[in-house]
């Protein structure tokens, strides 16, 4: 797998979450789901977002994802929810893969590390992170269509239980580690 970057893009969440995170929100510390990147992290990423309220609540940190020629691989970050309600990812796309699973990495037997399907997505907890990290939770691209090669930048689109959605983009890297067994 290859490091590659991502982009979310999170629209249309329910309207008592929405309302519910104005009120609490006054105003957020940026606008449009802004990522943040710390200063010793070279890459970047942008962020779109189409709902008013919940897309400005809602922050992806050094995101990326493995470069590979072909195959699969998978996607890294930390999500940042700013609101007092917990939000429930059930589903990723991009453009570059025939599919994107959300992934949990658990020990095997024999104490190998096996990848699989997180039954019912992830909860990004009210006001905490969703962490995705090489050798733990991770998006799993299934059939990347082409190569992905580093310092490419790759869209993502998160779906929330509500049907909302989350898009942003994520550099694509190079990175030699999370060789997992997956699980079907």
């Amino acid at each position: 797998m290859t490091r590659n970057s991502f982009t979310l893009s999170f629209s249309k969440l329910s309207a008592g979450a929405a309302i519910m995170a104005l009120a609490l929100s006054g105003c957020s510390a940026g606008s449009g789901g802004t990522n943040t990147q710390p200063a010793s992290n070279a890459s970047t990423s942008s962020s779109s977002s189409t709902s008013s309220t919940a897309a400005a609540r809602l922050s992806v940190k050094d995101p990326w994802i493995k470069a590979v020629s072909s195959g699969m691989t998978a996607g890294f970050g930390i999500i940042s929810n700013t609101t007092d309600q917990p939000l429930q990812v059930v589903a990723a796309s991009s453009e570059v893969a025939a599919e994107i699973q959300l992934h949990e990495t658990t020990a095997g037997s024999g104490g190998t590390m096996t990848m699989r399907e997180v039954d019912g997505g992830f909860t990004i907890p009210a006001q905490g992170d969703l962490v995705l990290a090489p050798g733990a939770n991770h998006l799993m691209f299934m059939g990347v269509k082409s190569a992905l090669n580093a310092g490419d930048d790759i869209t993502i689109t998160l779906t929330f239980a509500d049907g909302s959605t989350f898009t942003y983009t994520a550099p694509v890297k190079d990175f030699a580690g999370a060789n997992e067994n997956y699980e079907h």
